[in-house]
């Protein structure tokens, strides 16, 4: 489908093979806050792998704003039958919609599937083009007879633009851990900066694991191994076949990321008597520059992805997810690690509340007016529980958090 804006042109296209990838990415790196999952190559592995495409519930469509033959502004956009897979939870919405005889689904949704990073979603070479795709998608979705379009995990430029557009912004929290001032030397002065409940409590932690003779191991890059990927994926998938779910993402995604995106991945391996008994993934957005006012430390960002494992051992989960990943952020100068959705017990480990934020069109007048006055509560809600988290920190009372 094109059409014309003016002298512009929208393109929408069903295929990620029919995107230019060099454009697409050489747009992603001047957003102001660009991730990994948003390149190219991420979501057409997505694609290509079945993890995310039509038969799995999520028909892609990348909403293409060109002048001149020039990419000056784009999105990806799913056409979506159900909720699973976003983190951004709107169940009771639909039930509602079906408790009236309405149509929820299908739905859009600009997001990144399976991914609740916060990221850029409309990418734009400027505030104006921005603008125009958020007024777009909303009139684009009337035309496809579409209950809602929904922007997920978006960053400040994405809510500014969908609220100008009259769009619903809805927040939750996340939980997220920042290397401080010019950067921790080392572990032990990242625990200095914790209470002594809190520095205690991670310590003895650690020890559990140490003394049930795991160690770690890591990989970036081409240095982790195709045996050390299939290992992984032993321990991805058992975590989520053990919840009762098929894992959301296929085996041949990994596959695709170890090729194409290597550098983009960190891999820890825990070993027990020289035997892998649990693994983490955690997803690297590179650093462009250095931050000279900051020695040793850049704006380099690690996200938590996925764990699991095939033996229990007492606290693996904290030192595999958040102890070894922190640890490797100060030892590269890594300034955040982004714990992923939910999760107050990450507190505890000195990832602090961070507010992310979401937009929300609806065509159904009626409802809309019922979900803005649901939002405007929840909002309220979300406030105080804030407050609430921020009165909890586990830092010592002349410590805080950057």
């Amino acid at each position: 489908m094109n059409k014309s804006t003016s002298d512009y042109l929208i393109r929408i296209v069903d295929q990620p093979h029919e995107v230019d990838s060099s454009q697409w990415d050489r747009l992603l790196a001047i957003q102001p806050a660009p991730t990994p999952f948003m390149q190219w190559a991420y979501l057409e592995a997505l694609h290509t792998s079945g993890s995310a495409n039509a038969s799995t519930g999520w028909e892609p469509k990348f909403i293409l704003l060109e002048r001149n033959n020039v990419l000056c502004g784009a999105c990806v956009v799913y056409i979506k039958n159900h909720s699973y897979g976003e983190y951004v939870f709107d169940w009771s919405w639909a039930n509602a919609y079906q408790q009236h005889g309405l149509n929820y689904y299908p739905k859009a949704a600009s997001c990144v599937p399976f991914t609740p990073v916060p990221g850029t979603r409309l990418m734009a070479d400027s505030d104006q083009h921005r603008a125009l795709l958020a007024k777009a998608l909303p009139r684009w979705c009337s035309t496809l007879n579409l209950s809602s379009f929904h922007l997920l995990f978006g960053d400040d430029s994405d809510i500014k633009a969908c609220e100008s557009a009259g769009m619903m912004v809805r927040h939750t929290v996340q939980f997220h851990w920042h290397n401080q001032g010019s950067g921790f030397l080392d572990f032990d002065q990242f625990l200095a900066t914790l209470s002594q409940e809190k520095r205690k409590k991670i310590k003895q932690e650690r020890k559990k694991v140490s003394r049930a003779g795991v160690e770690f191991r890591f990989s970036t890059g081409s240095s982790i191994t195709s045996e050390d990927w299939d290992f992984f994926y032993k321990c991805y998938s058992q975590t989520y076949l053990e919840h009762g779910n098929a894992p959301y993402l296929s085996k041949s995604f990994f596959q695709t990321m170890a090729i194409d995106m290597s550098n983009n991945w960190l891999l820890f391996i825990a070993e027990k008597q020289g035997r892998p008994i649990a693994s983490s993934l955690i997803g690297l957005g590179l650093p462009n520059s250095i931050n000279t006012s900051n020695k040793g430390i850049h704006e380099g960002v690690a996200y938590g992805r996925y764990w699991g494992a095939i033996e229990r051992v007492d606290c693996l989960h904290f030192e595999a997810c958040y102890y070894q990943p922190l640890q490797w952020c100060i030892a590269n100068g890594y300034r955040r690690f982004e714990g992923g959705a939910q999760g107050e017990h990450k507190m505890a480990r000195a990832l602090m509340p961070v507010k992310t934020s979401s937009a929300h069109w609806l065509a159904n007048p009626e409802f809309s007016d019922a979900v803005e006055n649901f939002l405007e509560k929840e909002g309220e809600g979300i406030g105080h529980y804030m407050e609430h988290l921020e009165d909890r920190t586990p830092f010592k009372s002349t410590t805080k958090s950057t």
